[in-house]
């Protein structure tokens, strides 16, 4: 990137990765819902109070605290430094640090991402441009829970790659297997770094292999080898935490796990009425330009990034975030290409005026981004949403509070005061809901730890939710003696038509039954011995259908 003279001056004003660390400042808080948009999976309330479990016990949970059903039984908190992080700050000032430390990470992916694809491409417009893309089709899976570290882990690691492959300096990747030490306690995505390195191995290989230059395989193989050692420190890396190995086979398990992929709604394939799908394709048409591009060029790692990791975007929603990080700055190098080529092309004059003013204007933005800046724009956005979420009486957006619409808040008062012995049944999401309000006083039958509980357990709670005609021997079978749901739930209307239980609140939003002759669970622990031990999400089960509506870490 060139630099010009040294401006003191220009060091406070705002730069280009100044504005896209404030784009998805904008796009939360303005173009959705804000603080709920990121509080809008109560996953984030059981990962608090595990973060505050590990403080209070200065240890990591190795057994379930958090259920009836599955009590005692094998469990191991994936992403524990994340929850103690975030607990602290919880503890501390609250949900509001909650949704300020979401969003200030989702803003530094935005504006690294920005950096990365300017350096990639060379024009800084064609740069925020795809950047906007990526934000906005990720904006399917902002939500206040580790992942958002993976991302953010991502872009460093595909910005070390790049520097690294740029300056034919392999010594930067040294960075990598430490940083993965840090990735592997904050969540169970560290394993796409490993896959990064591996994707960039191959690319050189493939470069070799077709190659016409005399030898020029072997020189492949040999560029191939730093990212197959560091890859493998990495790995090696990914031991160092209170878990060691069994993350590994915790990772394997639910990858493999085709009840997960097939029952969690951010496990299945985006519904392309989503607005954030509109984005995603205009990212894989102008992606699939790019990789023809790309391969006439002979830059095969580019099309192995985009073929990969489009793929995984393509087969679940929850990994569009990282084919957006990926496939922008492959964009912005084939974009602005083209943008060259269209200079000279047989075209229309005004076509070639305008590339060759985005050229131009481009040239001239990056002189002034080679300068040193102090970000205070950046800051103060921050600063200034962070007030706002502070105010004694702020916007709905940035009310830092689950919303009343989605969880049963109304609902916590009556449930509050229920028999502490009592067992109540709700559906996942509510579960973690009432983790954070209501644990320790309180235990659920099941939350958003999907990978936890286990194919069997959770076929028992999806046969409940849809009325199924075994839904009340699995009641009986757990102890079940309080049912909180959305009044319009099915399940509500066969508990109203049954003799054994009775309602006991209503608010229109949410119903509690009760009923008079608790069942016996005294077999509750024999019967859950079929659960798996792992730590994942169902959430949101709609008993319209049979997917478990996950939104988890």
């Amino acid at each position: 990137m060139a630099q010009t003279k040294s401006n003191p001056v220009l060091r406070f004003f705002p730069s280009m990765a100044d504005f896209a660390f404030i784009m998805p400042l904008i796009f939360i808080f303005f173009g959705m819902h804000g603080a709920k948009t990121l509080l809008g999976d109560c996953d984030t309330g059981w990962h608090v109070r595990t973060g505050e479990w590990i403080m209070s016990h200065g240890s990591v949970p190795h057994q379930d605290m958090f259920s009836y059903t599955k009590t005692g039984q094998t469990w191991f908190a994936w992403e524990w430094l994340w929850d103690v992080v975030f607990a602290w700050l919880h503890q501390h000032w609250g949900l509001a640090a909650v949704v300020v430390g979401s969003a200030l990470v989702i803003a530094l992916v935005a504006s690294l991402l920005f950096r990365l694809a300017n350096r990639k491409g060379g024009n800084p417009l064609v740069a925020m441009a795809l950047t906007f893309l990526a934000i906005a089709s990720s904006s399917i899976h902002f939500l206040a829970r580790p992942h958002l570290f993976t991302l953010l882990f991502t872009v460093a690691f595909y910005t070390i790659l790049e520097r690294a492959r740029e300056k034919g300096n392999m010594r930067l990747l040294w960075w990598l297997p430490p940083m993965t030490v840090l990735w592997t306690n904050m969540h169970g995505g560290w394993f796409i770094g490993v896959v990064l390195l591996g994707l960039y191995g191959i690319g050189e290989v493939i470069s070799g292999f077709f190659d016409e230059q005399p030898g020029a395989w072997l020189a492949g193989i040999k560029r191939m080898l730093p990212y197959f050692g560091i890859s493998m420190l990495c790995l090696a890396g990914s031991l160092i935490g209170p878990y060691t190995y069994h993350l590994h086979v915790h990772i394997w398990d639910y990858l493999m796990d085709s009840f997960q992929r097939e029952h969690i709604q951010e496990m299945l394939p985006i519904n392309f009425q989503n607005p954030a799908a509109r984005y995603l394709e205009v990212l894989l048409l102008v992606g699939g330009g790019a990789c023809l591009w790309h391969l006439r060029k002979k830059r095969f790692t580019e099309v192995l990034l985009f073929v990969f990791f489009g793929h995984l975007g393509l087969i679940a929603s929850r990994n569009i975030p990282l084919f957006g990080i990926v496939a922008a700055p492959v964009l912005a190098l084939a974009v602005t290409e083209w943008f060259r080529l269209l200079e000279d092309a047989p075209v229309a004059a005004w076509v070639r005026g305008l590339v060759g003013g985005l050229r131009g204007m481009g040239e001239s933005i990056n002189e002034m981004e080679g300068q040193w800046r102090t970000h205070l724009v950046s800051a103060g956005a921050l600063a200034v949403i962070t007030a706002i979420l502070y105010a004694p009486a702020p916007p709905p957006n940035f009310r830092a509070k689950f919303d009343s619409k989605e969880f049963p808040t109304k609902a916590l008062a009556k449930l509050r005061a229920t028999d502490p012995q009592s067992r109540i049944f709700t559906y996942d999401q509510w579960g973690d809901f009432l983790i954070y309000n209501l644990y320790p006083q309180r235990r659920v039958f099941i939350d958003g730890r999907s990978d936890f509980y286990g194919q069997p357990f959770e076929q028992k709670y999806l046969d409940i939710v849809t009325v199924k005609y075994n839904w009340q021997q699995h009641l009986n079978e757990y102890g079940v003696d309080t049912v909180l749901l959305p009044t319009d739930a099915a399940l509500a209307g066969a508990l109203k038509e049954s003799s054994r239980w009775h309602i006991v609140y209503d608010d229109g939003d949410a119903i509690v039954f009760r009923t008079a002759v608790r069942p016996d669970a005294s077999q509750v622990s024999a019967a859950n011995s079929d659960g798996k031990d792992r730590d994942r999400k169902i959430t949101n089960a709609q008993p319209s259908d049979l997917t478990i509506t996950k939104t988890k870490t």
